[in-house]
C-alpha cells in the first residue's frame, strides 16, 4: 500500500486523521495567504510562527498515525 493509499484510508476510516488532516491543510492555507504580502506587522509575523508550529505538530500527528496504521495492518 502506498503512503498516498494509506492517507486516502485513513481519511475514510479515522475521524482523528481526518480533523488532524483538514487542519494541517488549512493552517496550509492560511500560511500560503501570509507569504503573498510584502510585509507583515509584528503581530502577523508572531501569528505566522505560531502557525507554522501548530502545523508541523500536525504534521507529526498525521506521520504518527501512517506509522501506527502500517504496524497495524502488517502485523495482520
Amino acid at each position: 500500500m502506498t503512503e498516498q493509499e494509506i492517507v486516502e484510508a485513513l481519511q475514510r476510516e479515522n475521524d482523528e486523521f481526518k480533523k488532524v488532516y483538514q487542519e494541517h491543510k488549512q493552517l496550509d492555507g492560511l500560511l500560503a495567504e501570509m507569504d503573498k504580502k510584502h510585509y507583515l506587522t509584528p503581530e502577523e509575523e508572531f501569528e505566522r510562527k505560531r502557525m507554522q508550529k501548530e502545523k508541523l505538530l500536525k504534521k507529526d500527528k498525521i506521520a504518527e498515525l501512517v506509522r501506527v496504521y502500517k504496524r497495524h495492518n502488517n502485523n495482520n
